[in-house]
């Protein structure tokens, strides 16, 4: 894209996506981090170190590293080039080159094309592709991607301006060599800008409990402390003077008020490992390497677009496990957005039914549709018997595909000789003129006044007199034209109740097997159009003619006077037939659905396509199934109505497609609460805004994790509002992808990052934090115990370097190895039972309940980790008969128990084994045992007496018998009530978990067989709606007369005719008609032939 700047401005076009620059970087990561309260009480305790009368410290507390490292990973994840193009606001620039985005709102003053269209694809931003041309000024700065106003000054005159004029950035330039256009708005004030949101700064909800968490621990650590201030403050009383006169103090002027004082800071700084500062840095190690196995994730992988998954942040794997609404986006998401002809009926005879090759195993036989070479070589076919049909000249088949490459507004480029390329506003037109294109009825090109096309071979002129457009109410389209013979025909297509409606009577019987044939379609799920044509009268139309250029002209009630027209001429239609179109879904698409909603995860599709594009989709993607007797549509066009239809729904089991208004704040909590009963919801004809404002309705008052998944511009607001944003590597760019928290190529990728890398986060973090606090509840406890023993002197029952050392060392790994590899059950069987997700979405793996007991189990392993010791080891001697109860010896001996305390309770968290895990628990282990022994030595202590005072300790007192036997019936005490409470729990309320587990262990740990799915087919009577992307407004666009510039080019014939029908050999059935035996099959029995004026083709004998 290239731009061409003329005028100056004083309005800038740069765009920030980022979260920090240069100078915010420091305040706003620093708001963020201690937006987490343990932040704040490492920098309290950091404080309370530094006076002199507090010497004792300890390396588990200082600055949070979290900080830091999240900072790293923001700034290399989350910032992304804002690339955009020095412009100002009123500058005129030429664009040239197709397939980029332009980078501002635009007024289109001229382009390249015959009359100055240009077609541009939104799909970014409403999903649909759309034609824009004309000319724009300028309205304030708003969000509002379907409303624009203006007039435009030019000379003496004043022209009106509307949003059909603009070109929004984000629009990508199609089939249009250059254009002109003014900048109206530029940077942040695009519309798409606008749409954006804004960064906020997202918290898992396990970060959320954490600080109540905290603050709780704080409250339990303040008490704790002042218990034993006041413990102090009683003990100097009543028995400190004793030992002031053993000990005197060098300033005693405070007496037991300053030493309860002292003593209560003092045991803040010995009890600070409640929350030590190794919890939130061994988070973020979890955190990180839980990303990596999403981003080394093959299953996640997608070879056709080479894209991998991709975690783009760190902080949010264990939401991925708490997921109970996702927010969808249909076009890119949900759909490949490609439509394809897949079967049609004709007379009351379908076609398009697959054959297998009797040659080739398993395969399909492809119809060749090397005869034209005009043909797409992309299109495929399965049923000759089409072929055949249109090659024998049967009046009613080649009518059929007359219709499609007439009745459109399709535009054709010809790229170069013979290479057509079709440019159509909604997929659908496409899929349908491309297949009359390959069945020998090529649509060449066209004008205001014409529309050229090839039937088998020969060009044929039809002069273009009307378009009677498409609108959502009339959900159909016709064309008037006059053949080359001069006889006048009106040929519409729309849905089947509406052509239905405006039949003959002759066709009664040819309509009733065409619904049969249409059931059988929608079963199937294809999107089905009736097509029908009826013959004119040139002085009905002459005189209709003039009744409608007076009502497109009129000023007042032009809507309702065309209409009325267009309703006149529309009757007494003759049926020719139908067609089915399949909108591809991605693959995997309503099996993932379908997996999800096992998973008791409610999905919602937020687009802004029309209701049947939506509610079709929801058919086909599994979201909407049959037994759903009803859909349930809010579609009123005021805030009244839209009350009176949210009012009276209170079946749980319809789902709900509601309409924009029910986001105004006085009806909000009605359509939630609505919504919410409902099985599945869809929202058409949203706004990006709009998506995200039905998040944050949903996160404000249902207080449930939220998940927005998308892949174009139009997605990032609703990607920005959720809890957990995905999106998805499309067609549509990568702004949806800048944006997300995780990314990937297809949608049916979303189960295996939820139900597997979301559930085993979500798993690990919860048994990482239950048994965190444990083993630091435990270890701090223990020294609450010992002050009623020492005098309440701030004594550590532990020597210091074991204080040091035990969550730096001796605790890190094993509890790492836990986090990191360990899962319930593998991920065949996390697929096959979808209903393990439903614990992480009530929270059961860790809550204040939880946490709760878990202090509890800290409580209880304290006590006996102390007093079984203490009373062990009271009055003992060693086997020399020296005293063995000394400070030392004691200390060394709780220590041991609590190692090996904490190493079995692993163990018994412990779902899968690894050799990594193995390895770091006797590891740890073997590691204790060699740094005491080393630290307790002789050369030690010679070399730093006063740091290591312990000399000769661990082999003292390891080696006596009594010493080991304490150890083993400490750990045995500790662990034998969490053997009977599992036990108990298991054989008595067992758990989805546990059943599963069960299950596996009995299959040996093997996966599951896969389960074989079959197709889906839906016996629905149901039938979609007319040209789900369809929009209003182009039958004028294409008929008009206005900036006409050069003529359309005329095309010669490169069609390659038969030399005569008795050559044909059909293969299989012929369509209505067999050389050897006459006609075959021709229609439905019972059917009532048609009067159906068609233009045979006379072939040239010199040909």
């Amino acid at each position: 894209m290239v731009l061409t700047w003329l005028l100056p401005g004083p309005q800038t076009n740069g765009i920030k996506t980022s979260k920090y620059n240069f100078f915010t970087f420091l305040p706003l990561n620093l708001f963020e981090q201690f937006q987490r309260i343990a932040n704040v009480y490492f920098l309290f305790l950091l404080l309370l170190q530094v006076p002199p009368q507090n010497t004792r410290t300890t390396t588990s507390s200082g600055v949070s590293l979290s900080s830091v490292w999240e900072s790293i990973t923001d700034t290399a994840v989350r910032r992304v080039t804002d690339t955009w193009l020095p412009f100002k606001l009123g500058h005129f620039g030429k664009v040239t080159g197709c397939l980029l985005s332009f980078q501002a709102d635009l007024l289109l003053l001229s382009s390249s094309e015959p009359l100055n269209l240009v077609y541009i694809e939104t799909a970014e931003l409403d999903g649909s592709v759309c034609v824009y041309s004309g000319c724009v000024c300028c309205e304030p700065p708003n969000n509002r991607l379907d409303h624009f106003t203006g007039t435009l000054l030019f000379g003496d005159h004043k022209f009106s301006l509307d949003n059909g004029k603009v070109l929004l950035r984000g629009c990508t330039l199609r089939n249009t060599h250059w254009c002109y256009g003014l900048v109206l708005f530029g940077g942040p004030d695009t519309k798409l800008m606008q749409n954006c949101g804004k960064n906020s700064f997202k918290r898992t909800s396990i970060d959320r409990l954490m600080n109540v968490l905290v603050l709780c621990i704080f409250g339990v650590l303040a008490l704790m402390c002042a218990i034993l201030a006041v413990g102090n403050y009683l003990w100097e009383i009543n028995k400190g003077y004793q030992f002031n006169i053993f000990l005197p103090r060098e300033d005693d002027s405070g007496g037991a008020s300053l030493s309860a004082f002292l003593t209560f800071w003092s045991y803040v700084i010995i009890l600070n490992t409640v929350v030590p500062i190794s919890l939130y840095v061994s988070v973020e190690i979890i955190r990180l390497g839980n990303s990596f196995y999403i981003d080394w994730d093959r299953k996640m992988y997608d070879a056709r677009s080479d894209t991998p998954a991709e975690a783009r942040t760190t902080t949010l794997n264990e939401e991925l496990g708490q997921i109970k609404y996702i927010f969808s986006d249909k076009t890119g998401t949900l759909t490949q957005n490609i439509m394809t002809f897949n079967k049609c009926t004709i007379n009351g005879k379908t076609y398009g039914e697959r054959e297998l090759d009797e040659f080739k195993l398993n395969s399909w036989d492809v119809v060749d549709f090397s005869f034209n070479p005009l043909a797409d070589p992309k299109f495929s076919f399965y049923d000759h018997s089409l072929v055949e049909a249109v090659k024998l000249g049967i009046p009613e088949v080649q009518g059929f595909f007359r219709l499609l490459a007439l009745c459109h507004t399709v535009m054709a480029e010809e790229k170069s000789k013979d290479q057509l390329a079709y440019q159509a506003q909604s997929p659908d037109e496409g899929a349908l003129v491309t297949a009359a294109r390959n069945f020998g009825f090529v649509f060449r090109s066209r004008t205001p006044e014409s529309i050229t096309i090839m039937e088998m071979g020969k060009q044929q002129r039809y002069e273009l007199l009307a378009i009677l457009d498409f609108d959502n109410v009339r959900k159909r389209m016709s064309v008037i034209v006059r053949s080359p013979e001069g006889k006048v025909s009106l040929y519409c297509k729309g849905a089947d109740s509406v052509i239905f409606e405006r039949l003959n009577p002759s066709c009664r019987k040819l309509m009733e097997v065409t619904t049969e044939h249409l059931n059988e379609f929608a079963g199937d799920g294809l999107r089905t159009l009736a097509l029908a044509y009826k013959d004119v009268d040139e002085d009905f139309f002459s005189r209709w003619k003039q009744q409608h250029h007076k009502a497109s002209t009129a000023l007042e009630n032009r809507e309702a006077q065309l209409d009325q027209l267009f309703e006149e001429i529309e009757t007494d239609l003759l049926l020719l037939g139908a067609t089915a179109i399949e909108d591809k879904l991605q693959d995997g698409v309503p099996q993932t659905i379908e997996q999800l909603a096992k998973a008791d995860i409610k999905i919602w599709v937020l687009t802004g396509d029309k209701q049947e594009t939506a509610e079709n989709i929801g058919y086909s993607c599994n979201l909407l199934r049959e037994e759903m007797n009803d859909v349930f549509i809010v579609s009123g066009n005021t805030p009244e109505e839209v009350k009176q239809q949210l009012s009276p729904v209170y079946d749980p089991v319809h789902p709900i497609i509601p309409q924009a208004y029910a986001l105004e704040e006085a009806m909000e909590l009605e359509f939630l609460w609505t919504a919410c009963m409902c099985q599945a919801v869809i929202c058409c004809r949203v706004t990006p805004l709009q998506k995200a404002q039905v998040v944050e309705l949903v996160k404000k008052y249902k207080k449930a994790v939220t998940l927005a998944i998308g892949d174009g511009a139009n997605d990032v607001s609703m990607i920005k509002a959720a809890h957990i944003g995905v999106g998805i590597s499309g067609q549509e760019g990568m702004q949806a992808v800048s944006s997300s928290d995780y990314s990937f190529a297809q949608f049916r990728f979303l189960q295996r990052l939820l139900l597997v890398h979301g559930r085993w986060s979500y798993l690990r973090m919860c048994k990482f934090l239950r048994y965190f606090f444990y083993k630091n509840f435990t270890f701090t406890f223990v020294h609450f115990w010992f002050a009623f023993f020492c005098g309440f002197s701030a004594q550590t029952v532990y020597d210091e370097w074991f204080i040091t050392l035990y969550n730096l060392v001796y605790t890190a790994l094993p509890v790492l190895g836990l986090s990191l590899f360990d899962q319930d059950v593998n991920d065949a069987w996390s697929f096959q039972h979808p209903q393990l997700y439903v614990p992480g979405q009530l929270n059961l793996y860790f809550s204040k309940m939880a946490f709760f007991k878990c202090a509890l189990h800290s409580g209880f392993s304290s006590l006996v980790l102390f007093f079984i010791p203490y009373a062990a080891m009271s009055d003992s001697m060693r086997q020399d008969g020296k005293d063995l109860g000394d400070y030392q010896s004691f200390a060394v001996v709780t220590q041991t128990c609590l190692l090996f305390t904490v190493c079995i309770q692993l163990s018994l968290e412990m779902s899968y084994w690894t050799a990594v895990n193995t390895l770091f628990i006797v590891g740890s282990l073997l590691l204790y045992f060699g740094v005491t022994f080393t630290m307790y030595s002789n050369g030690l202590f010679r070399l730093f007496p006063s740091a290591f005072s312990f000399i000769g300790t661990a082999r003292n007192t390891l080696n006596q018998s009594n010493v080991w036997l304490t150890i083993l019936l400490t750990s045995i005490l500790c662990v034998l009530p969490v053997l009977t409470y599992r036990f108990l729990t298991i054989l008595l309320w067992p758990t989805i978990n546990d059943k599963v587990m069960f299950k596996a262990r009995q299959a040996k740990a093997a996966p599951p067989p896969p389960s074989k799915r079959t197709r889906i087919r839906r016996g629905s009577s149901r039938r979609s709606g007319y040209a789900f992307s369809h929009a209003q407004g182009y039958g004028e666009l294409v008929t008009s007369r206005r900036f006409l510039r050069r003529p359309a080019v005329s095309h010669s014939s490169h069609f390659t005719p038969m030399k005569s029908t008795s050559s044909f050999i059909p293969m299989g059935r012929s369509a209505g008609y067999s050389p050897t035996d006459g006609p075959h099959n021709a229609k439905a029995q019972g059917v009532e032939g048609t009067s159906l004026q068609m233009y045979r083709i006379i072939q040239d004998q010199t040909l």
